[in-house]
């Protein structure tokens, strides 16, 4: 390793896996959740709910938030989920330094909030941050329910952070999961990075452990990066630090697509996978759908093709130029999806970037849509070939172009579809051709665009 990180001048590995707070990256909205926790940690009176996928940075968030929440906050950090509701109690008593051993749940819980009123006269606030709270009992789940009703005549005497999988989500949808789901007044999600946000990450992680020359990492490596690691930072880390050391073994100081390649062979990630419960429904219903339109379809094309040919004087000539060849005529695609070369490819970006704006004026910010790709914001020949060939796979007019920031440093990406749960997308995905299905494609909130 020492001679890994000579070879790069680095005084320290950069892409470590285990949170390390002076490595927490404010891009991607991370610095603005960050803040924002503190504010509603402190000022508001609810439960703060965050979430992200396995890998998104949850746990980093919640370490930078024990370092910045301010002195007058005690911090309680709860990192074993699988605790019972009376070992809740005990390990939050634990943390206050209250006695536990053979109390009761009652006597327990009166002590507690005993020691909270001495802390609130003493000016100080109590929070607990519960990391992976989606595998969380459902008795866990209720006791925290419980814990936040604890108060004074004036306040809440106990914050409570819930740091989960989107997992946590589909179970306070449920109906007994009600009356905690009220209490939750503020939600942050962790969305995964963009591509350059990626570029941004990488190059921050390596300034972070003492790097001062060009990037080593081209832009395609950066691309190819973000495609594999799907925008989450564990994943982005594990790859850059391995394609970092194929690098090394070669004796170059850049990293480009051959290095990723040996790195994401070498990681053997898995597409991400969500088990919400309930989610084979809308899995099941979406495969019956598409079974339904290719047998209508199927139908269609069999009784067009049973009709008579049209009357000579019915048919308008056409150019012999323009006549197809006799073969293959039933394959002929539809004239709205064949291949266009790139120099129309102007009006596509323009159509498309007309409907997401449409769509983005209507659209539920508790939705979800499909992240195709995307690109640096002068890769527009990328975009259109892509449009191109998408049109070809899904419903034209559910593909959208978007922009964030110049075309020279911000980003341009496509979308698909509008659903109502993050379940729904992927069951969708799910049912893209095998040509969508490479490219990596994932769902995201429609808030994160608004």
């Amino acid at each position: 390793m020492s001679l890994y990180l000579e070879h790069f001048g680095l005084r320290e590995p950069p892409f470590r896996i285990t949170p390390h707070t002076d490595f927490f990256f404010t891009g991607a909205n991370r610095g603005p959740t960050l803040d924002a926790l503190i504010y509603a940690i402190t000022q508001d009176e609810g439960i703060v709910k965050v979430t992200g996928e396995v890998g998104s940075g949850k746990t980093m968030l919640c370490r930078m938030l024990l370092e910045r929440l301010p002195a007058d906050v005690e911090s309680l950090y709860l990192a074993n989920p699988s605790l019972s509701r009376h070992e809740i109690l005990g390990a939050v008593a634990d943390e206050l330094g209250i006695p536990a051993d053979g109390k009761t749940t009652h006597s327990m819980i009166r002590t507690l909030q005993d020691t909270l009123v001495e802390r609130y006269a003493a000016g100080k606030r109590v929070v607990i941050l519960i990391d992976e709270a989606h595998a969380m009992p459902a008795e866990s789940l209720e006791e925290i329910r419980l814990l936040s009703n604890l108060e004074s005549k004036a306040t809440k005497l106990l914050q409570i952070a819930l740091f989960a999988q989107p997992e946590l989500d589909e179970r306070l949808a449920a109906n007994d999961m009600r009356q905690l789901r009220e209490r939750i007044t503020q939600h942050f999600n962790l969305a995964p990075l963009k591509i350059a946000e990626v570029a941004s990450y990488i190059e921050f992680r390596l300034r972070a452990a003492g790097y001062h020359g060009p990037n080593p990492f081209t832009g395609r490596a950066v691309e190819m990066i973000a495609r594999i690691s799907e925008g989450l930072s564990r994943r982005i880390n594990i790859i850059a630090d391995k394609a970092l050391l194929a690098a090394y073994s070669s004796g170059s100081h850049q990293v480009d697509t051959a290095e990723v390649k040996i790195a994401a062979q070498d990681a053997r990630f898995a597409p991400i996978q969500y088990k919400a419960s309930g989610q084979h429904v809308p899995a099941l219903k979406i495969a019956i759908a598409l079974l339904m339109t290719l047998a209508l379809a199927a139908l269609a094309v069999a009784l067009w093709a049973r009709q008579p040919p049209a009357s000579p004087a019915a048919a308008l000539p056409a150019p012999e130029s323009a006549q197809l060849p006799a073969q293959g005529s039933a394959a002929t695609p539809p004239v709205t999806n064949p291949a266009r070369p790139a120099a129309e490819g102007g009006t596509l970006i323009a159509q498309h970037t007309a409907l997401y704006a449409d769509w983005l004026a209507t659209a539920a910010s508790d939705h979800y849509f499909i992240q195709l790709t995307a690109r640096s914001g002068n890769h527009t020949e990328d975009i259109e070939n892509f449009l191109v060939r998408a049109g070809q796979w899904l419903e034209p007019t559910e593909l959208r172009v978007y922009r964030t920031g110049s075309p020279e440093s911000g980003q341009i990406g496509v979308i698909y579809g509008d659903y109502q749960t993050r379940a729904a997308a992927l069951a969708a995905v799910r049912g893209f051709p095998e040509e969508v299905r490479r490219m990596r494609p994932y769902p995201r909130a429609v808030s994160g665009l608004q």
